[in-house]
């Protein structure tokens, strides 16, 4: 277990560090994919592009799943580890959660790709967009299972601290999505030329090859192994799994769904306006990585600690999280003010979708700190098992307040009501989210104090 870290010693800024950090490039490898995808997609067009807006927060909303149970992995694993249960314990909790990962993965893609039809038309997709997005599915669909198998294998690594192997797993993954995309959509040297579905093929190959590498590296280190009777615990293991996991896939399932039900709202004004906002949208995402990042390393933190019954330091690693998406959410706003746009420019259509989108990122962008306080304290609450909360929380923040507001706003204001709608849905559940925290003893009164301790 050489590459096993103990985030229960030391101070816990760098703990937090060693673990977020290399995920800032994972997560910004992933995140790419789909700027490639619209950058490409984008030459062949409106309507590949338009179809690409409407696919984004659907798949996004369906790949939750192995986002929550990827923290349900985690939560158990890393708990273990803090508790000192020994290897054993911990290499079935991975496997047990590969395996339930893995025919849960197979199951919701074969239904997904039933009702994708309705799905897309409910949230406004017409005939010509719609045959683009037959396109896309099959093989994304394909790739779902691969997709979880590899997310669930990396829970592993952060759940040990390390969460350079996994960053390095998906850096792989999106190089090779993106260097195949031109390949499969123009139909470069011998490759056929697919369009949209190209896209999607690229997908599959990555995350197959993506899969297939996770898998053999943790069994070489041990984090994964297949025991003679691979079946014992599995009750225990499915129980610690999805009674965190269950919550923190809808809780994720959440933002990505109420994007889909607010695009639909953005429909109601044209194709370029939801050209605009999924290209701003994708911006956003990438602006957003090293937040995600301490989303993914504050997990093993809390868990490592709480395992061990070191609460205040579990505490104080949410609290610096919050610290750094304060400072940091404030400098990528004015960034994105000033640059936005060039920043359009480069991944939008025409010229009234490079407008609409540069008006996102002035507005919104100001607000992405709220977004970062969010997703830190979800998964920290996930966690130290209260996944409850952090599924209250992003059910708030997108059924309470954007998507009543985006629908409102458009009709008042047009496009603006839906940025208008946005902020305050991040700002509001920014508040929202230390004061779960605190009910949760993650967020202390002492908090300034506690952080200066911190060698």
């Amino acid at each position: 277990m050489s590459a096993s870290r103990d985030l229960t010693q030391g101070p816990v800024w760098r703990g937090l560090a060693a673990v977020s950090a290399p995920m800032s490039l994972g997560i910004l490898g992933v995140l790419s994919v789909g700027l490639a995808d619209a950058y490409f997609l984008g030459q062949l067009g409106g309507e590949p592009l338009a179809a690409v807006g409407y696919i984004y927060p659907v798949t996004t909303a369906i790949t939750s799943l192995s986002i929550g149970l990827s923290a349900g992995a985690n939560t158990a694993i890393s708990q273990a580890i803090g508790r000192k249960d020994g290897d054993d314990a911990e290499q079935r909790l991975a496997l047990h959660a590969v395996g339930i990962g893995l025919v849960l993965s197979i199951v919701i893609a074969v239904l997904f790709f039933a009702v994708s039809g309705v799905v897309f038309g409910l949230i406004g997709a017409g005939d010509a967009v719609m045959d683009e997005i037959n396109a896309y599915l099959p093989f994304w669909a394909a790739s779902f299972p691969l997709l979880v198998v590899m997310m669930l294998t990396q829970s592993a690594f952060r759940a040990h601290g390390d969460g350079a192997t996994a960053a390095v797993v998906m850096v792989g993954v999106a190089a090779i999505n993106i260097a195949l995309d031109p390949l499969f959509i123009f139909g470069m040297r011998m490759f056929p030329e697919l369009g949209t579905g190209g896209a999607a093929l690229a997908t599959l190959v990555a995350r197959a090859v993506g899969a297939g590498a996770a898998v053999f590296w943790a069994i070489r280190q041990g984090f994964l192994t297949f025991p003679k009777s691979p079946l014992k615990g599995l009750g225990g293991s499915i129980k610690a799994i999805t009674s965190v996991g269950g919550p923190a896939a809808l809780s994720n399932a959440i933002n990505p769904a109420g994007m889909a039900a607010v695009t639909g709202a953005v429909a109601t004004l044209g194709e370029t306006a939801v050209s605009a906002f999924g290209a701003a949208t994708r911006v956003q995402s990438l602006a957003i990585v090293p937040m995600l990042a301490l989303s993914a390393g504050i997990g093993p933190v809390v868990g490592q600690n709480w395992g061990a019954d070191k609460q205040d330091r579990a505490a104080r690693g949410l609290m610096w999280s919050f610290a750094f998406c304060l400072a940091y959410g404030l400098v990528v706003g004015a960034l994105l003010f000033v640059f936005a746009t060039p920043i359009a420019g480069l991944i939008a259509g025409d010229t009234g979708a490079q407008d609409q989108a540069a008006l996102y990122l002035r507005i919104v962008g100001w607000s992405l700190f709220g977004y970062g306080f969010v997703v830190t304290a979800n998964a920290a609450m996930n966690a130290r098992d209260k996944a409850i909360y952090s599924m209250a929380l992003s059910l708030g923040r997108i059924f309470l307040v954007y998507l009543p507001g985006a629908w409102l706003g458009v009709s008042v204001l047009g496009y603006t009501g839906v940025l208008a709608a946005a902020v305050t849905a991040n700002l509001l559940a920014a508040a929202a989210a230390v004061w779960f925290a605190y009910r949760t003893c993650l967020v202390r009164s002492n908090g300034v104090a506690m952080l200066r301790s911190d060698p």
